[in-house]
């Protein structure tokens, strides 16, 4: 199985329901990892302002930073290398990397997130 990083931008959560406006494109990536989670596959998401060290710490990422900036993340790692800037992947393109379907089986809630009772919004 393929190792998949996310690095995001600095935010208050990873989810994009909690400022004043509602990022869909955030909700679409916590629910596709919610629903990869639940089938067993393991996508790590590093946020700026909450895994500072990891940022660091990961050579690839501390060089891709310190060449272009914060304007750079949200940076997706593929086994360690550079897949994707600047925007989060595609359902698509995890299907390719993960050699899977990737669909995001339930629907969003309006003016929520698809979290159900597991807590995480």
């Amino acid at each position: 199985m393929k190792k998949i990083e996310i690095f995001d931008p600095a935010m208050c959560c990873s989810t994009g329901v909690c400022g004043p406006s509602i990022d869909p494109e955030l909700m679409r990536i916590a629910a596709t990892i919610n629903a990869l989670k639940e089938k067993g596959i393991v996508i790590q998401r590093y946020g700026l302002s909450t895994d500072t060290q990891h940022f660091i710490s990961t050579k690839v990422i501390s060089d891709i930073l310190q060449e272009q900036g914060a304007v750079v993340l949200p940076v997706t790692l593929v086994d360690g290398k550079v897949a994707k800037t600047k925007m989060y992947p595609t359902n698509e393109e995890l299907s390719t990397w993960l050699d899977i379907k990737v669909v995001t089986n339930r629907p969003l809630r309006q003016g929520g997130c698809d979290c159900g009772t597991k807590g995480c919004c």
